[in-house]
């Protein structure tokens, strides 16, 4: 089973008195990056939930976005940071006097300011928040998962589709490729007689032409690896780990032996059918570009 890294998953239950949201989404990135959105009141939460997803997920840029309400009265408590709110007021006097200019702060204005209110929890109150959080981020994890999973199903079916398709276009060079040596010799045979006429032509050196030729533009090499990227390939997909960075590596190996094809040739049905895998690998790279 391979897992996409396009995602989204949402969870919302109410526990202990409060309605708690979690939202995750991904796309794809080289790494795992991780963000979030949440009220500063329970950024302690965010280390926990990083290492939670970190836990499911590899690779991918994520973002979550938590939100909590109150539904009924709780324990938490709201504190003011007097002196602090004070030397904030006292700071915004100074600046007006300053410029010349009224102080028009209030007490809602100044109590927006970092750190004149703060919420208090006891340890017990935040482990129980924690637990809450952590069993509606496994809901929306849930949700997130299957769609990555329904996405990497597709990815499958469709790289598994165009190897088969690149492996085919192979055979037919495999087919192709002996009658260019063939095609090699009658053409120097018939350029020979044109210049030598009535004269004997030597078929040994002919032969050794065309051997020579052959040695040149032999491709079985290069086919025989195609063939193992290939297979690897599709062992890989089949496997049950995180596998995106080892078919980058196969796809470079597949375009480098197929550029080595096409270098070789110089029969214009094979120089198309390199162009057709070529093709085929591009679709396969910007896949796997999604695949964790």
């Amino acid at each position: 089973m391979i897992y996409s890294m396009t995602g989204y998953g949402k969870g919302n239950l109410v526990l202990h008195g409060k309605d708690i949201t979690v939202e995750v989404k991904s796309v794809n990135h080289r790494y795992f990056e991780y963000s979030s959105r949440m009220s500063r009141f329970f950024a302690f939460l965010d280390d926990k939930i990083k290492k939670e997803i970190q836990s499911m997920i590899a690779r991918g840029k994520v973002e979550v976005s938590l939100m909590i309400r109150a539904v009924e009265n709780s324990e938490t408590k709201i504190e003011a940071d007097v002196l602090l709110a004070k030397s904030y007021y006292d700071a915004l006097n100074t600046i007006s006097e300053s410029l010349g200019l009224p102080n028009n702060a209030d007490v809602l204005a100044i109590s927006r300011f970092d750190g004149v209110l703060t919420q208090v929890k006891n340890e017990e109150d935040a482990e129980t928040l924690w637990n809450d959080v952590n069993t509606v981020l496994h809901l929306a994890m849930e949700e997130f998962l299957a769609m990555r999973r329904a996405e990497g199903e597709k990815l499958y079916t469709d790289v598994m589709d165009r190897l088969a398709v690149i492996e085919n276009i192979v055979k037919d060079i495999e087919t192709a490729a002996p009658m260019r040596v063939q095609a090699y010799r009658e053409k120097l045979y018939t350029k020979l007689q044109n210049i030598l006429q009535d004269k004997q032509i030597d078929d040994a050196r002919i032969l050794t032409e065309a051997a020579i030729f052959a040695d040149k533009v032999a491709v079985d090499e290069e086919t025989t690896r195609i063939y193992s990227h290939i297979s690897q390939y599709r062992k890989i997909l089949s496997g049950g780990e995180p596998r995106g960075r080892k078919l980058d590596f196969l796809t470079q190996e597949l375009n480098r032996e197929t550029n080595t094809i096409g270098s070789k040739s110089n029969d214009l049905a094979i120089t198309n059918m390199v162009v057709e895998i070529k093709a085929e690998i591009e679709k396969i790279r910007e896949q796997i570009q999604n695949i964790e």
